[in-house]
């Protein structure tokens, strides 16, 4: 398969086990500590390489240890990181969001790197100037993945594939979204604005596929939810893998929907997919 290369964040994910959630105000004790390689961006190229594709991460870290360790944790997982920024004077973000105006100048993107890729995934906690650049450089699929506050009509112009939670649906279509019925209609509305294929996650409901001549609505598995950070990232993997390599619409959306049930029954964001 052709290389993919994310666009997206890098930050420490840092996970705490605890018997129970607390209150507001709350304490409780920690069973359990793990740091490891996170952000929506990280994640993702993670699980292309779980699956077995040729990843390039574009992102940044800060100019300290942590920065130099999570590059090292994203290749020794088999992502290419020469697009890996390290941002002077900065530290590393230690939750995913952070880390979210990392980028600040669009000489930080590796113009060639994109426009060459088979596949292009833009993750929309980025500046909507840097994902916009990101996405008109590129010559081949260009998947979004959440909803941008600003520029949202030039990067669904741009792009082929948008996946998106329940809130970043009706923020794309600028209404609640109340049903599976619903939210078909709100995913065929996002597609005659320029994707040739949405996918929405419909909260109680599951998560629903619409393209050109057709439409899926793939129920809630019957998993054991332990931890949901990282379903959509390990979700957008699988998809972006999927219709890379050739799947058909419905088989690549049944497999992203098996890689986020399989991501959320383990804590932290971190995904596995080499037996999905």
């Amino acid at each position: 398969m052709d290389e993919i290369v994310v666009v997206g964040q890098m930050a420490r994910d840092l996970v705490l086990v605890v018997d129970e959630v607390p209150g507001p105000g709350g304490t409780a004790p920690v069973r359990e500590r793990r740091e490891m390689l996170g952000g929506k961006g990280a994640n993702i190229a993670v699980g292309l390489a779980q699956l077995g594709a040729a990843v390039e991460l574009v992102g940044v870290v800060g100019d300290d240890d942590i920065g130099e360790r999570l590059t090292a944790r994203a290749a020794a997982d088999g992502i290419g990181t020469g697009a890996v920024v390290s941002r002077k004077g900065c530290g590393t973000g230690l939750i995913v969001n952070v880390v979210a105006d990392g980028w600040r100048s669009f000489e930080d993107l590796p113009i060639d790197l994109i426009a060459r890729a088979a596949a292009v995934v833009v993750q929309l906690q980025q500046p909507p100037e840097v994902a916009l650049k990101a996405a008109r450089a590129a010559t081949g699929c260009v998947v979004l993945d959440g909803a941008p506050d600003r520029l949202g009509d030039e990067l669904l112009a741009c792009a082929d594939v948008v996946r998106a939670d329940h809130q970043e649906a009706e923020l794309l279509v600028g209404r609640k979204i109340t049903s599976a019925d619903d939210a078909v209609r709100a995913a065929h509305e996002v597609r005659e604005r320029g994707p040739r294929f949405v996918a929405f996650a419909v909260d109680d409901v599951g998560n629903v596929f619409a393209w050109d001549g057709g439409e899926l609505v793939v129920p809630l598995g019957d998993v054991e939810v332990v931890d949901t950070t990282g379903g959509g990232d390990a979700f957008v993997a699988a998809l972006t893998f999927a219709l890379t390599r050739g799947d058909g619409p419905e088989d690549a959306a049944r497999r992203a929907v098996e890689a986020a049930g399989a991501t959320v029954t383990r804590p932290g964001g971190r995904p596995d997919l080499t037996g999905c």
